[in-house]
């Protein structure tokens, strides 16, 4: 079988709708098109017409890969269910497998534990890479290793149902360092090592982030801006022991301040009592209760602890509960490298913090249906390590 660009991004979408949006599937053609063409979750992001996708549809219709269906009685709504999974006769793990690497390119098997969630849980890497070595064991290989590139930490993976696009010739630099190394587990035994590390600090820590905050007038510039623009309540994510969360409500924001780790929430409170801190997750941050939606977010160094794939739907999340033109503020370690700690300040501290490319961040900031109006690179003071991206982006006012 040998599917091109367009047959690949269509049966791949239609697959992933199959699973995830059951009630809207069969696709409709306008469906489908917003399928192939949106910009989360797809690699690359492409802009297909409905003249494109209906030429490419017959064709795979007249190859049985693809069946037309009417939405109902009566009804003229043409609508398109895929076929491939019958013809490959796949099972649930493989299709998950099959559908993202369809619609992204290839993968590490650790990347793609994380994108199938949604359509298969695999209990680990591991059961990941033998579902894959199933498929290229078959009399016509699904799948194939590609071995690892130059500084990469897995090997990536790719469909064999036609070209791949960046396979053989990658589109950008191959990565450096495979960042998502630390899902290998899950995301949750992940926030369990974090919440664990910061909940044994704490308070060593609120010391250091006061002091740290002092020497950082890029930093507090940034943040009093955000306050003096912002008009509805702001939430502070990650805000640890609350020494941001105090210089936003200094500069007159009516901020909360959220945190997963209980001790950190604790240390914040007995440092500020007079402001309202709460044990929560970034990745799923609810509107304020007395307000439709948040008038800016902050996100100080809380992004370092997410692997690549986790950045734009948790970006997606945050600006979902943004007020159309309120403010995403993000200050964030970027570099190549995934650091592991053992320990901090004679405190065990086992964790991993992942120094993100300032490409991948822009680009899932935009992915996000956000506009980025600033970002900033400042490298690293005398006393740092880290070179630091920050970064200013609106919801836009029409959505």
């Amino acid at each position: 079988m040998e599917l091109d660009a367009v047959e690949q991004r269509v049966l791949g979408s239609l697959l992933e709708k199959q699973k995830t949006v059951p009630a809207s599937y069969p696709l409709s053609l306008n469906g489908l098109r917003t399928a192939c063409n949106q910009t989360s979750s797809r690699e690359p992001v492409t802009d297909y017409s409905d003249q494109q996708l209906d030429q490419c549809l017959r064709g795979l219709k007249d190859r049985e890969l693809v069946r037309f269906v009417w939405a109902g009685k009566g009804s003229r709504a043409l609508k398109y269910h895929q076929r491939l999974d019958e013809q490959l006769d796949l099972a649930d793990d493989e299709r998950a497998l099959i559908t993202v690497l369809l619609l992204r390119g290839p993968q590490s098997a650790g990347a793609l534990k994380t994108r199938t969630e949604r359509l298969f849980p695999f209990s680990d890497k591991e059961s990941v890479e033998e579902c894959l070595r199933r498929l290229a064991a078959r009399d016509q290989p699904l799948t194939l290793e590609t071995g690892r590139t130059a500084g990469q930490h897995d090997p990536r993976w790719i469909h064999l149902l036609g070209t791949v696009a960046g396979a053989a010739e990658p589109t950008a630099p191959a990565p450096t360092v495979d960042r998502e190394q630390l899902l290998e587990h899950g995301s949750q035994a992940r926030n369990e090592r974090v919440v664990s590390a910061y909940d044994s600090v704490a308070e060593a820590y609120a010391d250091r982030q006061t002091a740290a905050l002092d020497r950082l007038p890029f930093d507090r510039w940034l943040l009093e801006r955000v306050a003096a623009s912002t008009s509805g309540p702001v939430a502070d994510v990650g805000c640890g022991p609350g020494g941001t969360t105090a210089l936003l409500a200094a500069s007159g924001a009516d901020v909360t301040g959220f945190d997963l780790s209980p001790a950190m929430i604790e240390t914040a409170r007995a440092a500020h009592p007079e402001l309202r801190f709460e044990v929560g997750d970034l990745t799923r941050l609810l509107r304020p209760p007395a307000a439709a939606a948040w008038g800016a977010i902050t996100a100080w160094q809380s992004l370092v602890h997410l692997a690549p794939s986790e950045l734009s739907p948790t970006l997606g999340s945050l600006a979902r509960v943004l007020a159309p033109g309120g403010w995403l503020a993000i200050a964030i370690h970027v570099g190549d490298e995934v650091r592991r700690f053992d320990t901090l300040w004679e405190q065990p501290f086992e964790v991993e913090l992942v120094l993100h490319d300032p490409d991948t961040v822009r680009r899932a900031v935009t992915e996000s249906g956000l506009e980025i109006l600033e970002w900033y690179l400042r490298g690293p003071l005398p006393d740092e390590a880290d070179t630091n991206l920050y970064l200013l982006a609106r919801r836009p006012t029409n959505r």
